[in-house]
């Protein structure tokens, strides 16, 4: 073996000493990694629970005015925006059908009671009477569905808030006019599955809406639907509102606030609460015997600068990490700073 390859095997341990020591040392040097946190211990507080959501008003009875009868549109009686009585004329659709049905009915009764005279003294048999019987309670049937539907009524106190004819048009499905009843509300809030068993008919609660920033408005629960929506996880209860003096219309957007009395939860600072980047998954870091330790949160009710946070490890006498948080990573050696 010459000087130079003597040389070159003496280079290449030399070279590979060298790596394995720098590898030692960046593993050493990663070992000894240490962040500097301050933490909190956390305690429950009580908290007056209560739940916000958003909603959208809705007439508490809207009535689609469609006539179960096609023809020509005699006569409207509203235009939009008119306010309509229990009871009060809507529209009169083409009289013909109900008038000549009401010159047979007029003629059947008094056959009817012809044949039930005869009947009485013998003249008549039974089978007639029953046949003009039966012609009789058809066509007063008869009658009754047209005169309801030529003749279309308000069934309840509203007001006009659709029109999509005029006089004399010929009525071909599309509803004539839409009745909105307006001094009463109602609305279908969504509600976080996890609430489900503290939500009761006849609970109170208050509306907010920005065009009135300085009222609530008093409303009540009316029905807590039975089944949770499996993809949301949710389920829906509906409130009633009084609106006598009509301030609130349908449509409009309000903020629900309810109430659901006093408990005990763990709150931390919300800065504090780490956001998954892409995602809306919410984490926080813990002080596990010197290192930290990430630990997924579900949050809940917000208190200015503070919030709820909800997780198997997030119980009385945790240490949370509050500062220094947003570089540690989940396993990395900490030391608690005052």
């Amino acid at each position: 073996m010459n000087i130079y390859m003597r040389k070159s095997i003496l280079y290449t341990f030399a070279a590979l000493a060298l790596m394995a020591c720098s590898s030692e040392q960046a593993t050493t040097e990663q070992e000894e990694r240490v962040e500097q946190v301050r933490t909190t211990v956390l305690q429950p507080r009580e908290i007056e629970r209560e739940i916000s959501v958003s909603t959208n008003l809705q007439g508490y009875l809207t009535m689609n005015v469609a006539p179960s009868l096609t023809g020509k549109i005699e006569h409207i009686y509203c235009e939009v925006g008119d306010r309509k009585a229990q009871g009060a004329d809507l529209v009169r659709m083409d009289q013909t059908q109900y008038n000549t049905t009401k010159i047979s009915f007029t003629n059947l009764e008094i056959e009817k009671n012809r044949i039930e005279l005869l009947l009485s003294t013998g003249s008549a048999t039974q089978q007639q009477y029953d046949q003009i019987l039966a012609q009789y309670n058809s066509t007063k049937e008869q009658l009754e569905f047209l005169k309801t539907n030529t003749y279309v009524k308000a069934p309840f106190s509203g007001v006009i808030s659709a029109k999509n004819y005029e006089d004399g048009e010929l009525y071909s499905g599309q509803p004539i006019l839409v009745l909105t009843q307006i001094d009463k509300l109602k609305a279908l809030v969504a509600i976080p599955e996890s609430y489900f068993p503290k939500f009761k008919p006849g609970m109170k609660l208050t509306l907010t809406s920005e065009i009135y920033p300085d009222k609530t408005f008093p409303a009540t629960i009316e029905v807590v639907y039975p089944t949770i929506d499996a993809s949301s996880h949710t389920f829906q209860v509906k409130i009633v509102v009084p609106n006598s003096q009509q301030l609130l219309r349908p449509g409009m957007y309000v903020t629900t606030t309810i109430g659901l009395g006093k408990a005990n939860a763990i709150v931390a600072p919300y800065q504090a609460v780490e956001k998954l980047v892409g995602a809306n998954d919410r984490y926080v870091f813990i002080n596990d015997n010197g290192y930290a330790k990430r630990v997924s949160v579900e949050l809940g009710q917000r208190f200015d600068q503070e919030i709820e946070i909800i997780a198997p490890e997030i119980v009385p006498g945790v240490e949370m990490i509050t500062t220094g948080q947003h570089k540690l990573v989940d396993g990395v050696k900490i030391n608690v700073v005052e």
